[in-house]
């Protein structure tokens, strides 16, 4: 890879991290609103499921920012994506109308950052991560 793609790549890395960390650092912050949200929608045993998404989100977050063991992580994110569009997003179930398109969009944007995940879970992080710096 050039220094271009190593750039983009490392750029990429440094939003994507951020998409999941500052959610799952809000997820704590209001731990309880969340709570509802999920239970609102059908999550079984949220009180495992939201800890244990808080702590991927920020650890695996972290670890595609500083490209450590990256494509674990992505891979990782991209299946807490699909799960959470799958439950959170079910625009299917939905009548016709404003908040089904708005949920519809937040389908497919998960689908598109699952697309960025599996990328990276298969070509890797790039030169500047500490993956590649052995």
């Amino acid at each position: 890879m050039n220094y271009l793609e190593n750039a983009c790549l490392l750029t990429g890395r440094l939003l994507m991290g951020a998409y999941f960390i500052l959610p799952g650092v809000q997820k704590i912050t209001g731990f309880d609103e969340m709570t509802s949200y999920m239970e609102a929608h059908g999550v079984p045993m949220v009180s495992v499921l939201l800890p244990l998404t808080i702590l991927l989100q920020i650890s695996a977050g972290a670890a595609i920012v500083v490209g450590y063991r990256g494509k674990v992580a992505a891979f990782i994110l991209a299946g807490l994506t699909f799960i959470i569009s799958i439950y959170m997003h079910d625009f299917w179930s939905m009548v016709k109308g404003i908040e089904q398109a708005h949920e519809l969009q937040n389908f497919i944007k998960n689908i598109a950052i699952m697309s960025g995940l599996l990328i990276v879970a298969a070509l890797g992080t790039g030169r500047f991560s500490l993956d590649n710096k052995r």
